[in-house]
């Protein structure tokens, strides 16, 4: 029986150790870091990847690991998980949070620093049989922690200080073009691409609750002060090389110089080339983001370079830009336009034979690898296929070409929880590229999801909600998901994962209910109560996104039913108040549905004193939540004038007296329901 504990645990440090290595991976192949930070977080990774070699002999061990060395390995992966978010968000994260915020992250920074030097110096690798030379290299890293405690570098005061200026002063007029012109050098903002990635890494803040709401609105007000000064200078290089007048003339595209001067559309969400708001943006391999239909007329000219940049394309795959995607229609929906279709003829084009023989050969052997029934192999070839198509879109076509998709949905089911994890995970890598969205959904894959959405671990779980999400990009795979029972277990992780399942849950989620035959699959599945508890939360780490989905489940009568059961109306009232500008805009729409018919509710806002932040709301809000705040503002005025107009029960026995006239106790009602259409 001892034995047995003995090789429970050398399995269990094993694991561990494998996960380590993994995890480094990851962060190594994080290409580049953002210029604030840049520096800390290189040496970081640099330092993680020479871990690797000990971390491969522990995990290879036959022999009894040291208690304290099996917890300093377990602690040591957990100071590293945390230590993979700050590097993501230091490589993926807005580059003017990272500047504004910059103390709070290196703090941070270094206490997670320090929590992996301490761990790797509780692991007594002198007690284990690890190589010296790996030793030596161990020494060297925990020597480079240790210098580094006690050297920080300066920040940059000047750029802190331009941004801070900027930041503090809302006013256009009493804005330095000169300070503008260093910051977008210094931080890189000097394209649209550069700037398009900047608002979303923005809008991916604001909607995983990373940050107060009304913080960022003022972010993004400074990035649109730099927006605006480049944008002016681009469009004056532009005009000088005959750029753009080339482009309108060889696709016959008129400019439109009133849109330059008050452009409706953000310039996010214009093409490069036509100018015009995007159906189907997509990527092309400088990073560059077009619509479709207007790039592949460039390729099919014999064109090999970048419109923009005028860069060599290494690749001609373009990849559907979905994050873009969503922004679009949602301002469309929120702006009251009819959001922009996409061509049902657009094919992206990428030719097996692109691919080197090498390519192809490690592909198919991984797949025999998928077929050969050892459970081993199975689990490494998936991880194998789970990186690579996470690397790039030539990878994930080629992958899918070979046959790879059938092969993954059949270890759905498998007992092996890694190979599950590995399988979905690889499904949702696969899933971006948008020719295998279908391949996924008509291969049978959704039961299987569901199937590891329920039973597996927590982070194949969260992949799960993660890869249904993906698929639900697509309106008819919103409706087979909907119906192969993946909302009741999507609810659940909801309530009960951690952080980053709840935040996969809730984007799967609100996707899936913009079909409207989802919605009350999700209220009976007890959505309503979890998403009033993640409102009411200390953490508040969820607001945004219970907000926001509850907008949409109050168009739906069992929805509004519900919520007003709830008696969300104090809520809502309080965040309309001191929510942020999104969250005050669903807050209001929530509002609007639940007064629909039912002066109750409008009534009750009214006496918890909603009245004021509605006219704050109505003059300084979002666009969509002005019109929010005027709906509420008028039915209360007409309530109000009703009130005033209706006389007290006993002012109408005492006129009924005289005039010998009916008791009137119950006066109509002319408010009739009204129905809103518009989206969260």
């Amino acid at each position: 029986m001892e034995g047995e504990n003995v090789s429970k645990v050398i399995d269990l440090v094993s694991e561990v150790a494998s996960k380590v290595i993994e995890l480094v991976n990851e962060v190594a192949s994080i290409s580049e870091y953002r210029p604030p930070v840049k520096k800390e977080y290189c040496n970081l990774a640099r330092r993680l990847k020479l871990l690797i070699p000990m971390f491969e002999e522990i995990r290879d061990m036959k022999d009894p690991i040291p208690k304290d060395t099996s917890k300093a390995v377990l602690a040591f992966k957990e100071a590293l998980e945390s230590a993979r978010e700050l590097l993501r968000f230091g490589s993926e994260g807005s580059k003017l949070y990272l500047v504004l915020e910059r103390d709070g992250i290196m703090n941070k920074f270094y206490e997670v620093t320090a929590r992996l030097e301490q761990s790797l110096g509780g692991i007594s690798y002198d007690e284990l049989d690890i190589s010296d030379e790996v030793k030596e290299q161990v020494e060297l890293v925990l020597a480079q922690f240790r210098r580094a405690k006690g050297r920080v570098d300066e920040p940059d005061v000047r750029l802190y200080e331009d941004m801070l200026s900027l930041y503090d002063n809302s006013s256009d007029a009493a804005t330095d073009p000169s300070v503008l012109s260093r910051l977008a050098e210094k931080l890189q903002l000097m394209g649209i691409a550069d700037l398009t990635q900047e608002s979303l890494a923005l809008h991916e803040m604001v909607s995983s609750g990373g940050d107060p709401g009304a913080r960022i609105e003022k972010i993004a007000m400074l990035l649109k002060k730099i927006k605006d000064y480049v944008q002016t200078e681009n469009i004056v290089k532009d005009d000088n090389l005959g750029g753009k007048g080339i482009f309108a003339k060889v696709y016959g595209v008129g400019t439109n110089e009133k849109s330059h001067q008050a452009p409706v559309i953000p310039e996010d969400f214009r093409c490069p080339i036509s100018l015009e708001l995007m159906k189907d943006p997509v990527i092309v391999s400088t990073g560059q983001t077009y619509e479709r239909s207007c790039i592949e007329k460039w390729l099919q000219a014999g064109h090999r370079t970048c419109p923009k940049t005028r860069q060599t394309l290494t690749s001609t795959v373009l990849t559907p830009n979905y994050v873009l995607r969503s922004l679009i229609a949602q301002w469309c929906e929120a702006n009251g336009i009819e959001p922009p279709k996409r061509p049902s003829s657009s094919q992206p084009s990428k030719s097996a034979s692109a691919y080197s023989p090498a390519e192809r050969s490690k592909i198919d052997g991984l797949l025999q690898k998928l077929t050969s029934g050892s459970p081993e192999d199975q689990r490494s070839a998936a991880g194998e296929i789970r990186l690579l198509a996470k690397r790039n879109a030539d990878n994930r076509v080629a992958i899918a070409e070979a046959g790879a998709i059938p092969l993954l949905v059949g270890l759905l089911s498998v007992p092996d929880s890694r190979t599950q994890e590995h399988a979905v995970t690889a499904l949702l890598n696969l899933s971006i590229y948008e020719n295998n969205k279908g391949s996924i959904v008509s291969s049978g894959a959704v039961p299987g999801i569901v199937h590891v959405l329920k039973k597996g671990s927590m982070e194949a779980r969260e992949n799960a909600a993660a890869t249904l999400f993906s698929l639900s990009v697509i309106d008819e795979n919103k409706v087979t998901i909907g119906s192969s029972g993946a909302i009741p277990p999507l609810v659940i992780l909801l309530s009960e994962g951690t952080q980053r399942g709840k935040k996969d849950a809730a984007t799967a989620l609100f996707n899936l209910c913009i079909y409207q035959g989802n919605k009350g699959k999700a209220v009976r599945a007890g959505v309503i109560p979890t998403l009033m508890r993640l409102l009411t939360e200390p953490s508040g780490g969820m607001v945004d996104e219970a907000l926001a989905i509850l907008a949409i489940l109050a168009s739906h009568p069992d929805g509004k039913a519900t919520i007003r059961a709830a008696e969300a109306v104090p809520v809502l009232v309080e965040f309309i108040g001191n929510g942020s500008p999104r969250n005050k805009e669903n807050a209001a729409a929530v509002l609007v549905h639940l007064c629909s018919g039912d002066q109750q509710y409008l009534a009750q806002a009214q006496e918890l004193g909603v009245m004021g932040p509605l006219l704050e709301l109505a003059q300084n809000g979002t666009d969509r939540g002005k019109r929010k705040a005027a709906q509420l503002l008028e039915r209360i005025s007409r309530l109000l004038e009703q009130q005033q107009e209706v006389p007290t029960q006993t002012e109408t026995q005492a006129l009924n007296e005289e005039t010998q006239l009916p008791l009137i106790t119950n006066p109509d009602d002319s408010d009739v329901m009204q129905k809103d259409y518009e989206s969260a």
